[in-house]
Order: structure tokens, then sequence, then C-alpha cells
């Protein structure tokens, strides 16, 4: 049986470039090689495309461009730029990235331009899922209950702080429209944190956007969830913080915030969150897979969070972890997200 031609891409111009280095050397070792031809595909932080012959280390490390060559997209595969132009088919693209331009529609439509399948969500879905006021919008119309919220434009004036308070209770967590691992994310009470937090989730958001959300009381949660017809939910984890939110130090270096897999909650309420996780899947149109993080408030009541549509793929990351408390192993878990890849339709394929 021949093997699939899947190329692995990782990098990307976003904040969030060094959290795909590392989730891609956990994908990359373990990744049923006997099973695929792959290509590894890097872009760097200026937006270059390169194919790579470096080894886990040297990429999870940076130093990935001193083994690499200049590439471009083709028709239905990628272009080794030199001497030759040798093109490498591709059957399947796995964007291990995160963030601006890996997960929020910009690759995956350079991906159907070019009639490459890819893992995850369609252009679609990944804008929407991206954008956290049009999550809101379509949520809420969905019947799917989401934090009290204001949205902040770098084209208008920003709202006093007074002014903001007459309109959402305090305290508040303002955060970028669209960017992820909480970057440029703050937990603000007063006044004198304000502005700073304005400022630096502007900074964050490239896109002149940003929310300002009421705090929720509670446990945070978050599920699992993968499929294109079929849909199938993993376990229901929990997230415990020292602090008021959970951050970057707390996601990737264990600083201040653990993870609990399954989640300590009631069955029934694990359950509950399973079958909302699915509701807003559906309701934001997704396919391949997406970690929907949840609230169980103070009143025992399920509040979406927010989508991740790339989520961390870590050797401590949430969404490998809950779908192996239900069965599916890391190694299946690739074949799994590559196989829903390849059965979805991508024109001219």
């Amino acid at each position: 049986m021949d093997k699939i031609k899947l190329g692995i891409v990782f990098g990307g111009q976003s904040s969030e470039y060094s959290v795909s280095l590392h989730s891609v050397g956990s994908v990359l070792r373990q990744v049923r090689t006997e099973k695929y031809e792959m290509t590894l595909i890097g872009i760097d932080k200026t937006g270059r495309t390169y194919i790579t012959d470096a080894s886990i280390e040297e990429i999870e490390e940076d130093q990935w461009q001193e083994k690499s060559t200049p590439a471009a997209w083709v028709h239905k595969g990628i272009i080794k730029l030199g001497k030759t132009n040798e093109v490498i088919a591709l059957d399947c693209v796995f964007p291990v990235l995160h963030g601006k331009n890996g997960e929020d529609g910009c690759i995956q439509g350079l991906f159907e331009l070019m009639n490459i399948h890819y893992v995850g969500c369609d252009v679609l879905s990944s804008a929407a899922s991206m954008d956290k006021e049009i999550t809101h919008i379509l949520c809420e119309n969905a019947g799917i209950p989401c934090a009290k919220y204001v949205c902040i434009r770098k084209t208008q004036t920003v709202p006093s702080f007074d002014e903001l308070k007459q309109t959402l209770p305090l305290p508040w967590f303002i955060k970028p429209c669209s960017a992820g691992s909480s970057y440029g994310v703050h937990y603000v009470d007063n006044e004198a944190d304000y502005m700073p937090a304005i400022e630096d989730a502007f900074y964050y958001d490239g896109r002149g956007k940003i929310l300002v959300e009421s705090m929720i009381k509670g446990l945070e949660i978050g599920c699992a969830v993968m499929g294109n017809e079929d849909i199938i939910t993993g376990e229901v984890d929990e997230v415990r913080v020292t602090g008021h939110m959970y951050d970057f130090e707390g996601k990737y270096e264990n600083n201040g915030a653990s993870v609990h897999c399954p989640s300590s909650i009631p069955d029934e309420k694990r359950q509950e969150a399973r079958v909302f996780a699915k509701k807003t899947y559906i309701a934001m149109n997704c396919c391949g897979l997406a970690r929907v993080d949840m609230f169980l408030t103070e009143d025992n009541e399920i509040v979406l969070n927010e989508l991740n549509t790339i989520p961390g793929f870590t050797a401590t990351s949430r969404y490998p972890s809950m779908m192996k408390s239900i069965g599916i192993d890391f190694p299946d878990l690739i074949d799994r997200l590559v196989e829903l890849a390849l059965q979805r339709t991508i024109s001219a394929c």
C-alpha cells in the first residue's frame, strides 16, 4: 500500500510561532512514519516558506532554517526552489500552526486554491472561530450562552473606564479578538490597569478589534471535538489556576495552573458539557477538529469561552489528552485527523 504523501507545516507569522515549534515536535515524535511519506514545511516569522531536513530538536530550538530550502506552493503540492525546481506532490497537509495566518482561514484558503486536502476546519469556520466577536454573534444566535461583552474597534473612541462600568460589571477580561495562547489578555478590576490592557490587546490583535468581557466566576473546562458529518467528543477536562486566568505560563510552562483530565465535575455535568461542545462545533460549522473551552459557573450553568480550531499539540496540551482519555492515543489521533481531511471535498481534487 502506497504511503500517504503528508506535508506537515509549522512556524508562521504569529506571536504563537514558538508554540507551533513545540507542537510540531510532539506530532513528529508520535506520527507513524511507516504510514506517511512526510515533507516538513516551515514558515519563518517573515512569512517565507521552506522545505526542511532539520531534526525534531533543531525545529524545537528554532534552528531549522539552516537546513532548509526555499519553497513555493503549487497545484496539489509544493516546489523546492533551486536548480531543478523539484515538485513534491502532497495528498494532504497537517497545519500545526497557531494564531494569525495559521488558524484564521488564511492558509486554509491557500490550500483550497492549491487543491490540497488539509487537516482541520475549513476557511469559513476557521475565520469565524478565530474572531471572538463573530463567535459571540453566531453562538448567541444559536442559543449558546456566552459572557457579556463589548467590542472596541481602533477606529472608535475607546470608552472611559466609568462609561464601560455602566455597561459591564467588573471585573473584566480584556483580550484581542483574533489571537491565542492568552497573548494580550488581561484581568482588569481597576481604572489604572484599564488603558494599558486596552493598548496591549490592540497590539496583539493586529486587526484593530478587541473584546472586553465580564469575568465569569466558575471553573474553566474544555472538551475536544472531532469529525465531519459524524462528530465525537473527547473527555472533559478542567483547569485549576492560582491567579485570575489561565495564561501563557500556565498553558506551556505549568506555572500557576494545572489541568486535570477527566474533570472532577459530576458525570451528568460532564455529559452536558460534551453536548454543549458538540452544539457549539456545529453552530460554528467546524470540521476536522476543535477544542471548545467553557466555564461551569457558580450557578452550575455552562457558558462558552472560545473555540480553538488548531489547539496545541505539545506533550502537555489538552486536546490530545482529552482524546487519549476516551481511548484514542496520539498516533491514532493523527491518523484519524488525516483520514477526515482526505474525506472532505476540495475543489478540483
